[in-house]
């Protein structure tokens, strides 16, 4: 599906890394032409003082899941190694790059370890040369030292970001809730907070001493932020992640045992709740991701502690990221490089950002238009949101890819 013609998109506020500008946009042969007036033969679209916005980078989703993205503005989507089969093989590697082709980028990230088993390195070169933009330890863990060390050695030798889910797994166990006054009431396995700080003290440490770049999922609690951002100080190539679910919502809305707040790692405390949003207003965190991951009754209609981890959180996104804008946490060009330009950089990708030459994934969002989430109306193929019910504001009401309309 490539574009046929000129894109002209006018009266519109266009936000870019440096601001938030009126003007005009031009698409033309799938790319960026230029920020000028509309010329003689080009398709035209009225914003009409809506944002136009690059097209959301999703960095680690479970799922493909189509009509989910493309209500939430997503254009390309990190997909996490945990399939089934595991992406630990460059056949298998190469099918999901090309899956959702031409509407949705589908940019896979390559298994660290045969099976996701966390014991023998996958081949990670031969999948990067299959389309692998990066490599994910996937939901787990790599408890060895030993062979997280040479994973990041090995990526580093092959200019690839290696993303960790940073939780002891010793610690964590069959945890269903963090450690804390709400898990011990409700009756529920937990974890310490701390299972986080200190997996990711020690990935930190073993990818300052390779030389690795490496890109924490999920950072949820005070503790192990104030250890990214003191790497950060430091120099260290080590970039942070979180979801909205951690900066809108603490344990407490565990209170009721809905399985739609049974994700992973788990709703923390009200303190750490803050911590996160603070590290969003300093620069900590570097990248907010859906995590989508649909689960249907089968997974979540259980008992809380036997419920699985997830929620479909690619419709949200961009709504809930906006409430971090309405509250002058952060702006709207500092909202578009978290959702969307952070994330491109780390998959080395020329998209993300409304730039000259780049590819032309663009969305027309209506910043102020209300709606209620509703899970049993959502897109995805399964509606486990934490924030059904919800009213929200901010909508996509318009998206293209590559300059086509879908």
């Amino acid at each position: 599906m490539k574009q046929q013609g000129a894109l002209s998109i006018t009266g519109g506020r266009l936000v870019t890394r440096e601001g938030v500008a009126e003007g005009a946009i031009r698409i033309e042969g799938g790319r960026i032409a230029g920020f000028d007036a509309p010329r003689a033969g080009d398709e035209v679209v009225e914003a009409r003082g809506q944002l136009v916005v690059p097209g959301l980078v999703d960095f680690g989703v479970f799922s493909v899941d189509k009509p989910a993205f493309h209500f939430g503005g997503v254009t390309r989507a990190a997909l996490m190694p945990d399939q089934d089969p595991p992406l630990d093989y460059p056949a298998r590697v190469n099918f999901i790059a090309k899956s959702g082709k031409p509407n949705l980028w589908v940019h896979p990230l390559a298994a660290a370890t045969v099976g996701l088993a966390g014991r023998e390195l996958a081949e990670i070169a031969l999948m990067r040369d299959a389309g692998a933009r990066a490599v994910a330890t996937g939901r787990g863990w790599i408890a060895d030292s030993g062979v997280m060390l040479r994973l990041l050695q090995y990526a580093a030798m092959l200019d690839m970001v290696v993303v960790s889910h940073a939780e002891d797994a010793g610690l964590v166990g069959n945890a269903a809730a963090t450690a804390g006054e709400m898990a011990t009431r409700l009756g529920l396995p937990s974890a310490p907070a701390e299972a986080e700080a200190l997996a990711v003290a020690r990935d930190i440490a073993l990818a300052e001493l390779a030389g690795a770049r490496l890109h924490l999922r999920q950072v949820t609690t005070a503790a192990a932020l104030a250890l990214v951002k003191a790497a950060k100080g430091r120099g260290a190539a080590v970039t942070a992640g979180v979801t909205p679910a951690h900066f809108m919502l603490s344990d407490l809305a565990t209170i009721n045992f809905r399985t739609f707040a049974r994700i992973s790692p788990p709703l923390r405390s009200e303190a750490d709740r803050q911590a996160v949003r603070e590290a969003i207003a300093d620069g900590t965190i570097d990248v907010i991701a859906s995590g989508h991951d649909p689960r249907g009754p089968e997974d979540k209609r259980q008992p809380f502690a036997d419920a699985a981890p997830g929620m479909a959180g690619a419709e949200t996104l961009l709504a809930m990221t906006l409430t971090l804008v309405r509250d002058r946490l952060i702006d709207l060009p500092r909202a578009f490089d978290l959702l969307a330009g952070a994330p491109g950089r780390l998959l080395g990708v020329d998209a993300g950002e409304l730039r000259e030459g780049w590819q032309g994934d663009v969305a027309l969002v209506d910043p102020e238009r209300p709606w209620v989430v509703d899970s049993s109306q959502m897109a995805a193929t399964a509606g486990n949101t934490p924030f059904d019910r919800q009213p929200t504001q901010g909508r996509v009401m318009a998206l293209f890819k590559g300059g086509v309309a879908l």
